[in-house]
């Protein structure tokens, strides 16, 4: 079939196109290689050592905890008071824990242990009612807690205090929980390492020199230096799967719409944006993740059957390597690659199961699709966010600033310069990619249906050093195309660390409204695979 002049003209376009992104690709690797190289010079050796783990208490789950508490084998003040010391010995070295409540905290404490002894609920009644009682929560300075800073890293909010508690934190609270400390987050949380010029940088507990990840890094960190029971985070672009991975804990980010938005700063200024966010449990054990999400979810709790039984040999179970050679996106380390095909070997062995590998090939764009699906027309651009949504910052006299003494992170300027470089709302590319990305959901949508998972990459690297995000920016892509297609996604480690002596893992995705599936899958993979483990042994 004879073509026309316009069709040769969009072939040799797009093969134009190939060229100039295998170019780039291949340039943006060698200059990675070059980075890494130079990083390794000039952080040499490994971090310091971690405190080690003396006290027993530190090493079990929240519900373990919690059920004790009930049985009056231990009593909250104990575990609170563990904790709290475990702060003490890991937080001069890491740098997690911005804020505190341990007095009032200890005082809630006592409370708790004086009701279980009042004989006035039976165990079984508060296992029901009050599941968390007594056992302590931290959460991250973005979510606000009544009575503690609530900065998100922005130094015109250095002294701002919450009123009242986020709906997550007053459910937990409702269901027994302690709030007793706040954790770090990057500046207006968003970027995927957590430093701002409020409370500064916090440290990996595996390799101090590297980072913990963002925005929910202090909270990562916290959770896998054993230093708070559980947590919560919340995540846009992977703020709760990131850290998770990084820290090498386990992190569920809930389906859309699902938990309450409301009590964090900055808030989602769409209800496209609201759909994207969500607030989700950052815990070392996986059985703490469903408990958990069906406290947080309130009354759509309902809408995702936590409760109904998953026979994992009757899922469907889907694999992706990669995402198949993003711009400016890192190749998948080995580890990683080695972890996904131990974890098809597990299913496929154990559950005599076929696990299918797939190639979506829209996820080469997921960087784009994530940026265009983030823009709306509020008014409320990041240079207004930096500016505590009161004012506009002017990012390039900011910079000048910057280098003379800074109110501002260095990277928080360069987003608010590179934002309106982006893909605008309402232009024809906007459409475009928001048109693109709504196809993916559907065939997701159908490929997934109510039993299926896709087993896929958290981020392509384990933890890089600090500062090193800044040339690797786009990797956050493997976390972000999951919170514009609005699924459910659990980031589970995988127990053995890798070559570099920190955590891998990968995160477990699910159509809207199956978090039991993912959760699942959590809880198998801990099983065969060890999850969590103890900083100081890598160090």
């Amino acid at each position: 079939m004879d073509t026309s002049p316009m069709d040769d003209a969009l072939k040799k376009d797009s093969r134009a196109s190939t060229i100039c992104m295998k170019i780039s690709n291949w340039a943006f690797h060698v200059c990675s290689m070059i980075v890494r190289f130079a990083f390794q010079l000039i952080y040499g050796k490994k971090g310091e050592k971690m405190p080690d783990i003396s006290d027993p208490i530190l090493l079990e789950s929240a519900s373990s905890l919690a059920k004790k508490i009930r049985k009056q084998e231990l009593t909250s003040v104990q575990v609170m008071e563990a904790f709290i010391k475990r702060i003490y010995d890991v937080n001069p070295l890491l740098n997690c824990m911005v804020d505190e409540r341990f007095r009032d905290a200890l005082l809630e404490a006592k409370a708790a242990d004086d009701l279980i002894k009042s004989g006035k609920y039976t165990e079984k009644q508060l296992a029901i009612e009050k599941p968390f009682l007594g056992v302590a929560i931290s959460t991250k300075d973005c979510i606000a807690v009544k009575g503690m800073l609530n900065t998100s890293g922005l130094y015109s909010r250095r002294d701002y205090r919450a009123s009242e508690d986020a709906d997550a934190i007053a459910l937990m609270r409702n269901a027994g929980a302690i709030p007793f400390a706040l954790t770090n987050v990057s500046e207006v949380c968003m970027w995927w390492e957590s430093n701002n010029v409020v409370h500064g940088r916090t440290r990996n507990p595996y390799d101090t020199n590297r980072i913990v990840g963002g925005s929910s890094g202090g909270e990562g960190c916290m959770q896998a230096a054993a230093a708070s029971p559980l947590g919560l985070g919340s995540d846009i672009g992977g703020s709760i799967r990131m850290p998770a991975f990084f820290n090498g804990i386990f992190g569920h980010k809930p389906s859309k719409n699902v938990v309450s938005n409301k009590g964090q700063f900055p808030q989602p200024f769409t209800e496209e944006q609201y759909s994207f966010l969500g607030i989700g449990p950052m815990v070392r054990h996986a059985e703490d993740l469903r408990p958990i999400l069906k406290i947080i979810a309130g009354d759509k709790a309902e809408h995702l059957n936590l409760d109904e039984p998953v026979d994992l040999s009757k899922l469907k179970y889907f694999y992706q390597e990669n995402d198949g050679g993003g711009r400016y996106v890192s190749e998948v380390d080995h580890d990683i690659v080695d972890g996904i095909h131990r974890i098809v070997k597990h299913l496929k062995t154990k559950f005599n199961v076929p696990v299918k590998q797939i190639q979506i090939e829209e996820f080469r764009q997921s960087a784009a699709l994530w940026f265009a699906n983030m823009k709306d027309d509020s008014g409320y651009g990041f240079e207004r966010q930096l500016g505590n949504l009161k004012t506009s910052i002017n990012p390039y006299t900011e910079m000048l600033k910057w280098f003379f003494g800074a109110k501002h992170t260095f990277i928080g300027l360069l987003t608010a310069m590179l934002d309106k470089a982006q893909c605008q709302y309402g232009s024809p590319k906007y459409h475009h990619l928001v048109k693109k990305r709504n196809k993916l959901r559907a065939d997701m949508e159908e490929l997934l249906g109510n039993n299926g998972v896709l087993i896929y990459p958290t981020h392509p690297t384990v933890a890089p050093y600090h500062i090193e995000p800044l040339f690797r920016a786009i990797n956050f892509s493997y976390t972000g195309i999951v919170n514009v297609l609005g699924f459910p996604a659990t980031s589970v480690p995988l127990g053995k660390l890798g070559s570099e002596g920190l955590p891998i893992g990968v995160q477990i995705i699910a159509n809207c409204n199956q978090d039991r599936l993912c959760l699942a899958v959590a809880e198998e993979l801990e099983k065969a695979f060890g999850g969590w483990v103890r900083p100081q042994i890598s160090i």
